[in-house]
């Protein structure tokens, strides 16, 4: 792999409708003679362009949320805000996607309906129909902190969102989103070129779950977890990339006396189970791996199941959490990173990544978009950019 990083001083750092070439979704031949894009995308031929994010909307101030703490919604002057989400969309609107990888917590603070139409559709409804989605724990867990107490929506506003909903609200159960049933919950996979890519939901600790988090035995996520098995073994592309929200190892996360930042799970019980994720990953030679969660930028060394460094082997982790909703601190101890895999970071601003899958490697780039609250202009001096080969 060969990379370039441009970086601030380490103290600065810490301080639609269907996818052109994917298989499996229909795509209708275009009616516009020699129209631009987004219809151009089958004469790419064999490189494709995937933008990824997550962490996005704010939660809008509208009159279902007016009981809510006025620091939790849009306008509060500690969140991006509407500033932030729209100059996302706009920066990844510039990229011309062939598809966008969403990377969990579409819309805060419990990604009601309502507040995805109000929020996230404002800024990213254009680019709805290349959008493929993963979910988060704001679509299914509760919301009680800082004031607020709003009740679990178990994916029911993120499937409404994306999948298309009846005139009561409920969610179509199938759609751009994957199935919305008692035996899936929205893991899918698709292919562009020759790369094959998978969105997954870790976001077991709900009642959509059981509540149960074991990737063995006959829960629901671990009928995911066979079911990811199956698909990459079925899997007959070189290049294979996987998206979920919680990272298996972070970036943002302080080591402890129990779990070091780089063991599996430090950043939390669903980052956890997915450690038999990135098992399985690792056995069939993926190529990358794409989480949100942690509000920040960070790029990973490749890595074995255990987080060790494995340059020959490993899977890089690459967190981009800077869709637009808010900003953590990349955890660093002593001037390094407490992660010792963690390669480079950001947590200034707000941004996407452009990843160009190739016939057989990749390219990224990743720069920020707007500079987030209290930060100056040379918050946006910060880019990362690298290149890889395909394992399979």
């Amino acid at each position: 792999m060969s990379f370039r990083i441009r970086k601030l001083p380490l103290a600065a750092v810490v301080g639609v409708v269907a996818v052109a070439g994917v298989a499996g979704v229909a795509v209708a031949a275009s009616p516009i003679s020699g129209s631009d894009w987004p219809y151009d995308g089958a004469a790419k031929g064999q490189q494709y362009t995937l933008a990824a994010v997550g962490d996005i909307a704010c939660e809008p101030a509208d009159a279902e949320n007016e009981s809510n703490p006025a620091s939790l919604k849009c306008g509060s002057a500690d969140l991006g805000g509407y500033d932030a989400e729209y100059a996302t969309a706009r920066q990844t609107l510039g990229l011309h996607p062939d598809a966008v990888a969403l990377l969990g917590d579409e819309q805060y603070q419990v990604g009601k309906l309502s507040d995805f139409e109000g929020s996230f559709e404002q800024a990213w409804g254009g680019l709805k129909f290349i959008e493929r989605p993963a979910p988060g724990n704001h679509e299914y867990y509760s919301y009680t902190k800082k004031g607020d107490n709003e009740p679990a929506q178990n994916g029911t506003g993120y499937f409404g969102y994306f999948n298309g909903h009846d005139q009561n609200g409920t969610p179509n159960s199938q759609g751009q989103a994957g199935d919305d049933t008692a035996t899936n919950q929205g893991w899918y996979s698709y292919n562009l070129g020759n790369w094959h890519v998978i969105s997954l939901n870790v976001e077991c600790n709900s009642a959509a779950f059981n509540n149960d988090c074991s990737t063995t035995g006959g829960g629901l996520l671990a009928q995911e977890t066979r079911w990811l098995a199956n698909d990459l073994k079925n899997n007959n592309e070189p290049c294979t990339v996987a998206y979920w929200h919680q990272p298996t190892f972070s970036a943002t996360t302080d080591s402890t006396a129990t779990v070091p930042a780089s063991a599996p799970g430090a950043g939390g019980q669903e980052g956890g189970v997915a450690d038999a994720w990135w098992q399985l990953l690792y056995s069939n030679h993926a190529t990358l791996v794409l989480n949100g969660h942690e509000h920040a930028y960070a790029r990973l060394r490749p890595m074995d199941p255990a987080g060790s460094y494995d340059p020959k082997h490993g899977i890089p982790e690459i967190i981009i959490g800077t869709g637009g909703e808010a900003l953590d601190t990349l955890a660093v101890s002593n001037g390094v990173y407490a992660n010792p895999n963690v390669v480079t970071g950001y947590d200034q601003g707000y941004g996407v990544m452009n990843l160009t899958l190739k016939p057989h490697g990749y390219s990224f780039t990743y720069k920020p978009a707007l500079a987030g609250a209290g930060f100056g202009p040379s918050a946006l001096d910060y880019s990362d950019s690298g290149s890889g080969s395909c394992q399979g």
